[in-house]
């Protein structure tokens, strides 16, 4: 009887070590409002993928190699970054450990990431990327100057009730709760602005906002 209860927590203990490393190397991570997405990126830009290959990238603290995807890129426009063009950006090898899976066919990309101190632009399933072609012209407008107008603000995701903000420099995003849909209307064609007394509201129109708005303004 000792005998079994103790191979029985030998066993739980094994598959707690087990599932522990597991989850420890999965991807987690919450939705971000693309205003958010914007304004917590190095780099911002818009691309097609022109190649790809695995590549080596040094060794782990036990020495095995560590391998990433590398994903040669034409630049069409940056909205945020250096000062030179992106031409590669380096992602993990797999969904796992959030690596991304780009298409090479022509399609073009809104594409968020961080620079690595060597200058290299990095991406992962926690960074904001979409197809061009499926951003609203709400969206798109928003990358040349609304976002980074409101990064000064916080956008709070409601996902159940009671949800309010924390500071009059607060936008609730709702979606999930009103629309059950992670990117609803307040992701595609409203973006969260500082007003001129430093508190934060939704605004949406299809000019830059006025900096008294006091309000939400459609177009």
């Amino acid at each position: 009887m000792t005998w079994t209860v103790n191979s029985c927590f030998v066993t739980l203990a094994i598959l707690f070590l087990w599932r522990g490393e597991e989850v420890a190397e999965a991807c987690s991570c919450s939705p971000a409002h693309p205003q958010e997405a914007f304004c917590h990126s190095d780099v911002v830009i818009r691309g097609k993928v022109v190649g790809v290959q695995e590549v080596d990238a040094g060794n782990d603290i036990y020495g095995n190699p560590i391998k990433r995807i590398k994903y040669d890129i034409k630049q069409i426009k940056m909205f945020k970054g250096p000062s030179d063009d992106v031409d590669a950006i380096y992602t993990a090898p797999t969904s796992a450990v959030c690596g991304v899976t780009l298409e090479k066919n022509g399609k073009e990309y809104l594409i968020t990431g961080k620079l690595k101190d060597d200058g290299t632009m990095h991406i992962t399933l926690c960074d904001f990327l979409q197809p061009w072609d499926e951003l609203s012209e709400t969206q798109k407008k928003s990358l040349t100057q609304r976002y980074e107008m409101g990064c000064g603000c916080k956008i709070t995701r409601c996902t159940s009730i009671p949800c309010m903000v924390s500071s009059p420099a607060e936008c609730l995003w709702t979606d999930w709760l009103i629309e059950k849909k992670v990117y609803g209307g307040q992701a595609k064609h409203f973006a969260c602005i500082k007003r001129s007394d430093d508190s934060c509201a939704w605004y949406r129109g299809s000019a830059p906002p006025k900096k008294e708005f006091m309000d939400i303004e459609d177009p």
